[in-house]
C-alpha cells in the first residue's frame, strides 16, 4: 500500500532541509527523500558566501552557529592593473556577507532535523514521479537496500539539485528553459596554507581571472579561469601555484601564501531558469529550478530564499486548499531569480577573458572596472547585488540585530 504524507520533499540538501525545518515549525507533516547518505554530503566540500538575508533566515530559526563560527566580511577586493581596489559592502549598503561553507549549512540543518525527529530518509532514490498534475501526486522510490516504495502526498516539492529528476518530468509542451553556457570554467583548489588576504580577492589580468577565497585558518579555497575541458589531474602543484601567482602579481608585490594542494576540480559555468516552477501540485525550488555561475555567489542564497517563500505559500495553501495560491510561489521568486542571473552574468563577463577576445574587448573590460571603482554609484550597484536585495518575504525580524554590523555577531 502506498504511504501518505501531506508534503513530500525530494532532495535533502540545504534547500530541502531548510524547507523541512520550516514545515516542522509550522506543524506540517512531511517526508524528505535524499538519494545520497548524510556522510556523503558532509564529505563533499562546497564553498559558500551567505547574504545577510540568508543569515537572517538561519538565525531566526535557531541556527545561529553561522554567527559564532562564520567569518563576516564587510568588503571584497577587485584586483586589476596589479593593484587592489576595495569595495566597502557595509559602508555602501549597511549589509555584510558571511563566509560560511555550504557544507556547514547542510550540517547545521541535518543535525537540527535529527534532533527534532525529522523524517529524512537518506539513500532514497526517486525512480518515477506519479500524477504530478493530479490532487494526489507521488513518487516511486527505492531505499539503500534496493526495496521499492510508493509515497503519495498533497504537495510534491523538487529540491533535488541541478540534475533534478522532478524537473525532467515537467511536460515539454509546458516547460520553458532559458539557458546559457559560458566558454570558460574555474579550476578550483583547496590548499593547506594560511590566508593570503583578509577578504575575497577577485582578480583579472592579462593572464586571466583568479579568485582568492578562504575556508578556514589553515585551508584556503582558490580558483583560476580555465578551459571547461581542462583535466585537473594534468596539473602539478608547482604549475598550479605558478599560474595563480602570475595572475595576482602586480607592482605592489602581492603574493599568495603557498602550501600543499589537497583537492582540485574543474567547475563549469552555466546559467539556467526553468519556468513555470509549478505543474499541478508539484513545485521546484533551488537548483532544480535555476542555476547561476559562481562568480556572484548567488546559488545557495537563491535556494534558501526560494524555500522561505515556498513555506509561506504552503502554509496558506494548507489553510485554504486553494490551488491558485500555489501560483503565487513562482511569481514571488521570479524577480529575485532574474536579478541574480543578471548580476552573476555581469560579474562573470566583466572579470573573465573570453576565448578569442580582441584587444579592444580586453581594454573595454578594463575600462569598465576602472569606471566602476571610481564611481560611488557603481560600487554601490555591485555592493547591493553582492549582499542581496533586502529581506526575503515571509521571514520575521528575528535576530538580525545580532547579525548586522555593530550587533552581537560582530
Amino acid at each position: 500500500m502506498p504511504e501518505r504524507t501531506p508534503v513530500a520533499v525530494v532532495g535533502g540538501g540545504p534547500a530541502g532541509l531548510l524547507l523541512s525545518h520550516l514545515l516542522h515549525t509550522s506543524g506540517i507533516e512531511h517526508v524528505v527523500l535524499e538519494a545520497r547518505t548524510r556522510e556523503e554530503i558532509e564529505n563533499t566540500h562546497r564553498a559558500g558566501i551567505l547574504e545577510a538575508s540568508s543569515v537572517q533566515v538561519l538565525v531566526d530559526h535557531g541556527l545561529d552557529r553561522v554567527l559564532r563560527e562564520g567569518d563576516r566580511h564587510d568588503g571584497i577586493v577587485l584586483r586589476f592593473d596589479g593593484a587592489d581596489h576595495r569595495v566597502d559592502l557595509t559602508g555602501l549598503t549597511g549589509r555584510s556577507v558571511w563566509l560560511y561553507p555550504q557544507t556547514a549549512v547542510f550540517t547545521d540543518l541535518a543535525t537540527r532535523r535529527a534532533a527534532d525527529g525529522g523524517d529524512v530518509r537518506w539513500g532514497a532514490t526517486v525512480t518515477r514521479v506519479l500524477d504530478a498534475d493530479g490532487d494526489r501526486p507521488g513518487v516511486l522510490w527505492t531505499d539503500a537496500e534496493g526495496t521499492g516504495h510508493e509515497l503519495r502526498c498533497d504537495v510534491l516539492v523538487g529540491a533535488d539539485g541541478s540534475r533534478s529528476t522532478l524537473r525532467h518530468t515537467l511536460p515539454e509542451a509546458q516547460r520553458r528553459t532559458y539557458a546559457h553556457e559560458y566558454p570558460y570554467a574555474w579550476f578550483g583548489v583547496i590548499v593547506e596554507a594560511p590566508r593570503s588576504a583578509p577578504e575575497l580577492v577577485y582578480t583579472t589580468s592579462e593572464h586571466g581571472f583568479a579568485l582568492i577565497s578562504q575556508r578556514t585558518d589553515t585551508h584556503q579555497r582558490m580558483y583560476f579561469q580555465c578551459d571547461p575541458d581542462e583535466d585537473p589531474e594534468g596539473w602539478s602543484e608547482d604549475r598550479i601555484w605558478a599560474e595563480l601567482q602570475r595572475r595576482v602579481a602586480g607592482p605592489d608585490g602581492f603574493r599568495l601564501v603557498e602550501g600543499p594542494v589537497r583537492e582540485r576540480s574543474v567547475l563549469r559555468f552555466r546559467s539556467s531558469v526553468v519556468e513555470p516552477v509549478r505543474h499541478g501540485r508539484m513545485l521546484l525550488a533551488g537548483d532544480a529550478a535555476h542555476t547561476v555561475p559562481p562568480t556572484g555567489a548567488k546559488g545557495l542564497n537563491l535556494a534558501l530564499a526560494d524555500v522561505v517563500v515556498l513555506h509561506d505559500v504552503l502554509e496558506t495553501w494548507f489553510a485554504t486548499r486553494d490551488d491558485a495560491v500555489l501560483d503565487a510561489y513562482g511569481h514571488r521568486v521570479a524577480e529575485r531569480v532574474w536579478r541574480a542571473q543578471h548580476f552573476s552574468a555581469w560579474m562573470s563577463t566583466m572579470l573573465h577573458s573570453h576565448p578569442g577576445e580582441t584587444g579592444f574587448a580586453a581594454r573595454r573590460r578594463l575600462a569598465e572596472l576602472r569606471t566602476l571603482v571610481a564611481s560611488e554609484a557603481g560600487r554601490r550597484f555591485l555592493a547591493e547585488g553582492y549582499t542581496g536585495w533586502g529581506p526575503v518575504l515571509g521571514t520575521g525580524p528575528g535576530a538580525m540585530s545580532a547579525a548586522m554590523p555593530g550587533g552581537e555577531g560582530r
